[in-house]
């Protein structure tokens, strides 16, 4: 067998290893082939087949070791080369060796920044994410972002000397519409990093970018795209405190707003929105107008939608669901004197039409979280305006139905199917820190009947809500003086007792065998 040959099947052998490879196993492996082999073989052996995927594998999982790791800085030329390599494999070899030298624990990482300075590696890493290929792209992204977790590493991506060939925002001016995205998403990825990574990007203005584009809308699936980083950002810890400096809220806003926007562009703004808004740190940052604005601009819409738009319709119930779990975003949405909210109360007990399910599935989720079941014990209760528009738009959901009262409401929903009542356990769980909706479930021995029983649901997931909702329910009653001082009540308190005594699950008796005695047949 030649050398070739050998090193193929050794190089095979190793990249498909089954376990984790040992310093003794890479240094056995390296001892046969010493690395500068393994190079010029993978530089200059371009017509032995699979030889290049089998030594790019190989590489990829030596240089994971801590030996391989350690021998990066001795090799950094080849790096530099394979940065620029023709081959698509051999570029994203070069990308995750870039990063197995930032994650390398023996190189700290100001010396790692420095290799990558002295080698000018940062703009062959850019270049990479532009041109290369997906998985190219990706080992860009992933050797930048760590690069970016340190102060010598900020220092080269955004460098004090504006305008040169690593400025982001005349990389992403000049490329293609798929390059921009991808500096976008670098954008996103570097934001993410840390407080000091967001900071220089705020005060380069890289994230107007995103907004640029959005504006632009020339390509809806691009523009769908920059959506998807927005949302990305939005669940960034500290992403709002630097978000609520832009225009982002007003850009939403008229999105949502405007009747000729595509609705799946629509539904993604409302989206971004809620998960922004549900943050109750967004707050203290964001002009409260803003929140306003957007939650304005979600009424409207589903005012002007019918149920033939059902995933629009549903996606805004649910953005209004997200923006009531702070509870700033659900006293707004309960202010006024048309308040936001009651679409979310129509819909959770709108039992017409064919298409209903999905919208009031949505609905009920939204009405638990608006209410409280996610909140802390101490922020349920809204203020005195929220509160009683909460109280009246239930009452009047109810006298327009054939219910009549709320408690006839919400045993029509625990009378539905299992998603349909999780939900309602859900909403039910919230409501009944408030007294007139504890009266109202005391009232209905039917509701007390079904949370307290154990053989109610049969999924875990729903042994679980009908259980909190029991606990809730108890809890409440207990606290109150009103309900626990009628002897009346007493019955009810005693069930809810038995029952958050017996736990989530149903609890069958145990079952002995018991012994079959049988005559013999006889012919």
């Amino acid at each position: 067998m030649d050398q070739d040959s050998q090193l193929l099947q050794a190089a095979t052998d190793f990249a498909y290893y089954p376990g984790s490879h040992s310093d003794d196993s890479a240094t056995e492996f390296l001892n046969r082939f010493p690395l500068p082999l393994i190079i010029n073989a993978l530089q200059t052996q371009f017509d032995v087949p699979g030889l290049e995927s089998a030594l790019v594998a190989c590489l990829e999982r030596l240089f994971k070791t801590k030996l391989g790791a350690s021998l990066i800085p001795e090799y950094m030329p080849f790096v530099q080369v394979g940065l620029q390599a023709d081959s698509q494999a051999v570029r994203s070899l070069a990308c995750k060796t870039v990063s197995c030298l930032l994650e390398n624990l023996d190189n700290s990482h100001k010396v790692a920044a420095h290799l990558i300075k002295e080698f000018n590696m940062y703009p062959l890493l850019l270049d990479c994410l532009i041109n290369g290929n997906e998985e190219v792209a990706a080992g860009a992204i992933d050797a930048i972002k760590k690069l970016a977790s340190c102060p010598e590493g900020i220092d080269i991506i955004f460098p004090s000397n504006k305008g040169g060939d690593t400025d982001l925002g005349i990389i992403a001016s000049q490329c293609s519409s798929l390059g921009r995205v991808r500096v976008l998403a670098l954008v996103v990825k570097l934001f993410s990093v840390s407080t000091s990574a967001a900071s220089a990007i705020c005060s380069l203005n890289l994230l107007k970018l995103l907004e640029a584009e959005i504006r632009s809308a020339d390509d809806t699936l691009v523009t769908l795209s920059v959506f998807e980083l927005l949302y990305e950002l939005a669940e960034v810890e500290h992403g709002t405190e630097f978000l609520s400096k832009t225009s982002l809220f007003q850009l939403l806003s008229s999105i949502i707003s405007n009747n000729f926007t595509d609705s799946i562009l629509r539904s993604r703004a409302m989206m971004i929105s809620g998960r922004l808004l549900s943050k109750e740190s967004t707050y203290s940052f964001i002009d409260e107008q803003c929140a306003k604005s957007v939650i304005s601009s979600i009424d409207g819409r589903l005012q002007s939608l019918d149920t033939s738009d059902r995933d629009e319709f549903e996606t805004a119930l649910e953005s209004l669901g997200q923006i009531g779990l702070s509870i700033r975003g659900a006293t707004l949405l309960l202010s006024g004197s048309s308040p936001a909210a009651r679409h979310v109360i129509d819909a959770a007990f709108d039992q017409q039409g064919p298409e209903r399910h999905g919208r009031q599935l949505a609905a009920l989720h939204a009405l638990g979280n608006i209410s409280g079941e996610t909140r802390s014990e101490n922020d349920i209760i809204l203020d005195a305006e929220a509160e009683e528009n909460l109280l009246r738009l239930l009452y009047e959901a109810a006298s327009k139905s054939s219910k009549l009262t709320p408690s006839g409401l919400f045993l029509s929903v625990l009378q539905q199917d299992s998603e349909i009542r999780i939900a309602g356990y859900r909403m039910i769980s919230g409501l009944v820190a408030r007294p007139w909706c504890l009266m109202e479930i005391c009232s209905r021995q039917e509701i007390i009947n079904l949370v307290a029983d154990p053989s109610t649901e049969t999924t875990k997931i729903g042994m679980e809500a009908r259980y909190n909702c029991c606990k809730r329910i108890h809890k409440s009653l207990t606290h109150s003086s009103r309900v626990s001082a009628d002897p009346s009540f007493a019955g009810i308190a005693a069930k809810l007792q038995e029952a958050v005594g017996m736990g989530p699950y149903l609890n069958r008796k145990r079952v002995e065998a018991q012994p079959i005695v049988m005559t013999a047949d006889r012919f």
